[in-house]
């Protein structure tokens, strides 16, 4: 039973914290000024190239050395004396847990910062690609290399994503075109250079030095210099209310059940605010949208060869269908980033986006009779110059939608929508090629999946406009006064009086009506 005098305390306290809370709401309101003073517009260079740069590294370091993963297949085959099947799982963990866990990187560099994220994420990868060089069975494997290897790419992914997205605002494609390309420039450099360790070191070897090699994360991420933009100037004030009324609490009383819902309402209203977009109509359908899009364009990457060798293309001509993809993938992502830049795409980069998912869904259609090299190396030029157009601009189009303040839990949330798809389309395609005896059924589900989500976007849009429209006619039928203004996905009117001692404008809302 607590005594009087512990109950004469917590008064104490309790009065003394109400009586320091004018000052420090003082002193929040100083925060707030310093945080607007601090704000700025996107650079749109200086700095922001450093940005660049330093995602351009962390791509490498994560998806290309993903990638790279599948060389050491037959080398873990080998030594473990394991099917194609449980072999084949080492790869589509460590591509599905990054991915999963991307929400979780958006969360710690919203919490903590960027730096820290890519840094932390930066060790953990390192650190299970370093045991993985002692495992002695797959199950080790998919531990190490698999779940921890995973983990950590996913903390580095998104985030350095998002921080090229607030560095730029007028070259953003072009800015995030570069910074994508080092997925394919790192594969095409780095599939040799891990042939050869294999080689002079073994797999255990060659997993040990991308350990290291990995560790280049932490410089990366040591580039990440935080900014705060214009419209993002009341999320630190309200996180730093949050923090402080939280201390509050715990200074009053550590151990009181207060205390500790208090602290979990604060965690549920920030969470609510990084990812109040999840109610946006716009990103629900851009979600569904990105799981169509993903389970088609990822088939190709593992079924392009076999399909080459059973019409008859020779294993090293098949591999140089494989370095086409990769090299115009390269060219795609810079090119179109460039072109979709430019002032007479700028406003349609929704459109150049659509477009070109649209494109590679018509390639997976005209895929089954391409039955030669001399057709299949046009495929791949095509195909690839696409895939990497549509990747550069998925930052692009996610920014539109949620805006920059939001980017990167939003960027995380995609990402995650990829890794269900990127995990069953293979396994679904190989079941669709051994039931029917062709490889025609597998792309062609691949195919009108990826228009199927080119067009659902498309459409989304297309409603949206005709709804704003139709707003703005209702409006001016109404009254030719009022002027139609939107905020989010309510429509409002808004009346400007001539009487100049009434020049203040009134905001009505108009009933019945949304745009999204």
């Amino acid at each position: 039973m607590p005594t009087g005098s512990h109950w004469t305390a917590n008064s104490s306290k309790i009065i003394t914290w109400l009586l320091e809370q004018p000052g420090k709401e003082e002193k929040r309101k100083t925060m707030a000024k310093v945080n607007r003073a601090r704000s700025t517009s996107p650079p749109d260079g200086g700095w922001g190239w450093m940005i660049v740069a330093g995602c351009f590294l962390v791509t490498i370091c994560t998806r290309a050395v993903t990638r790279c993963i599948s060389i050491f297949f037959v080398e873990f085959q080998t030594y473990f004396t394991q099917d194609y099947a449980q072999t084949a799982w080492i790869h589509s963990i460590v591509d599905c847990v990054t991915m999963l866990c991307a929400p979780l990187g958006s969360v710690v560099s919203n919490h903590l910062s960027c730096q820290v994220g890519i840094m932390l994420g930066g060790l953990l990868a390192s650190t299970g690609l370093i045991l993985s060089s002692f495992a002695t069975s797959l199950k080790h494997l998919y531990l190490t290399l698999g779940v921890l290897t995973g983990l950590g790419f996913a903390l580095c992914y998104s985030p350095a994503i998002a921080m090229v997205g607030k560095y730029f605002s007028r070259r953003k494609a072009l800015a995030y075109g570069i910074a994508m390309s080092g997925s394919g420039i790192g594969t095409f450099i780095l599939a040799p250079v891990v042939q050869l360790l294999i080689e002079q070191f073994s797999w255990r070897g060659a997993l040990l030095i991308l350990g290291g090699f990995v560790l280049n994360l932490c410089v990366c991420g040591a580039l990440m210099r935080p900014i705060t933009l214009k419209e993002d100037h009341t999320t630190p004030e309200q996180n730093h209310v949050c923090r402080t009324q939280k201390e509050d609490f715990k200074r009053v009383s550590p151990y009181s059940s207060l205390t500790k819902e208090w602290a979990q309402t604060c965690l549920c209203c920030c969470l609510q605010q990084e990812y109040s977009f999840l109610l946006m109509s716009d990103f629900v359908v851009l979600a569904i949208s990105v799981l169509f899009m993903a389970y088609g364009c990822s088939p190709l990457f593992v079924y392009l060869v076999p399909y080459a060798l059973s019409v008859g293309v020779s294993h090293q001509q098949a591999a140089f269908l494989m370095s086409i993809l990769g090299v115009i993938d390269i060219i795609g992502n810079i090119t179109f980033g460039w072109l979709t830049d430019r002032r007479c795409l700028k406003n349609y980069q929704y459109v150049c986006y659509l477009f070109a998912v649209g494109m590679d869904g018509l390639c997976y259609l005209c895929l089954p009779m391409l039955q030669s090299l001399p057709l299949l190396v046009p495929f791949s030029c095509t195909f690839g110059y696409f895939d990497g157009a549509y990747v550069t601009l998925i930052p692009v189009v996610t920014t539109e939608i949620v805006g920059t303040t939001s980017l990167s839990s939003a960027l995380g949330v995609v990402y995650f929508l990829h890794a269900v798809p990127y995990l069953v389309s293979p396994p679904i395609a190989g079941w669709l090629v051994d039931t029917t005896g062709s490889y025609t059924a597998a792309f062609l589900l691949c195919g009108f999946s990826m228009i199927f989500s080119s067009v659902l976007l498309g459409f989304g849009r297309l409603v949206k406009r005709m709804r704003k429209t139709q707003l703005q006619f209702i409006a001016k039928e109404s009254d030719p006064k009022l002027q139609l203004w939107t905020n989010g996905s309510v429509a409002y009117s808004v009346e400007r009086e001539l009487d100049q001692k009434h020049a203040e404008p009134v905001a009505t809302a108009m009933p019945g009506y949304s745009l999204t």
